[in-house]
């Protein structure tokens, strides 16, 4: 025994000074003690602080930009297929009640608006593969 000490246990290296004070309903008590009971420690705080560290906490980043950025590409894509279908809507009507020279006449005004059409949607798919690459690559990193 060292000349400074009167007796009792030894002094903790690294003593607990940090205090965390929560409160539980009744069903989450018991809850919380048929899970104690289940670990198989007779320690509440060491059961909660193996709860915390020993565990692996995944914790989800919502990113709002791109969030709102894939809502409205989804939107974007219905109203292109909505297109699609209004096009060949548009076709059948042409066939039915228009001459071959108006019908001819009409479908290739059709096409050079579909051709910017596609292009348009050419234009967002290299743009959405650009923000995936730069952006949610990056965040996902972190």
């Amino acid at each position: 025994m060292t000349a400074n000490r009167k007796g009792g246990r030894k002094p903790k290296i690294d003593k607990a000074t940090h205090r965390y004070v929560f409160r539980l309903t009744d069903t989450e008590n018991a809850r919380f003690l048929s899970l104690l009971d289940q670990s198989g420690l007779d320690n509440k705080a060491k059961f909660i602080v193996s709860l915390l560290f020993e565990r692996k906490i995944n914790s989800v980043i919502i990113d709002k930009g791109a969030m709102d950025y894939c809502t409205k590409l989804t939107q974007f894509f219905g109203q292109f297929r909505a297109i699609g279908v209004n096009y060949n809507q548009i076709v059948k009507i042409l066939h039915t009640n228009f001459g071959d020279k108006k019908t001819v006449f009409y479908i290739g005004k059709l096409e050079g608006l579909t051709i910017e059409l596609a292009n348009i949607c050419r234009e967002v798919l290299i743009l959405s593969k650009k923000f995936d690459s730069e952006i949610l690559a990056k965040k996902q990193n972190l």
